[in-house]
C-alpha cells in the first residue's frame, strides 16, 4: 500500500514541479496542485485503508483489558456457587418473640 502512496506523491511532485516551471504557471498553482491532489487524497485513502487495522488493535486492547480484569478480580467479588439464600454468616435465632401461626386441628 505504501508503495502505491509513495508513487503517487511522486506523480503529483511532478506534476506540481510542472506547474510551477511553466511560463504560465505560478508557485501557488503549484502549491495548490500538491495539496489538492497529491497530500488531501493520500491522507484519507491511507486513513481509510488503516481502519481494519485500528478496529484490530481496539479489539486486541479490550481483551486484554478484559483478560487482565478477571485475573485480578478479587475471590470476594466471585458469585456464590452454593444453592442457598445469600445473607450474612449470623446465626439465626430460635426464639424471635413471635409465636408461630398454627393450623387449628
Amino acid at each position: 500500500m505504501y508503495l502505491i502512496v509513495i508513487a503517487w506523491m511522486y506523480v503529483v511532485l511532478m506534476m506540481s514541479v510542472a506547474e510551477a516551471t511553466h511560463s504560465t504557471g505560478t508557485l501557488l498553482g503549484a502549491l495548490m496542485t500538491f495539496v489538492l491532489y497529491g497530500v488531501g487524497p493520500v491522507a484519507l485513502v491511507v486513513y481509510l485503508m488503516g481502519a481494519p487495522s485500528r478496529r484490530k488493535a481496539i479489539k486486541a486492547r479490550e481483551a486484554a483489558e478484559a483478560a487482565e480484569a478477571t485475573t485480578l478480580m478479587p475471590s470476594s467479588f466471585e458469585p456464590d456457587a452454593g444453592r442457598h439464600a445469600a445473607g450474612g454468616g449470623e446465626a439465626v435465632a430460635t426464639d424471635t418473640g413471635v409465636a408461630p401461626v398454627r393450623k387449628e386441628p
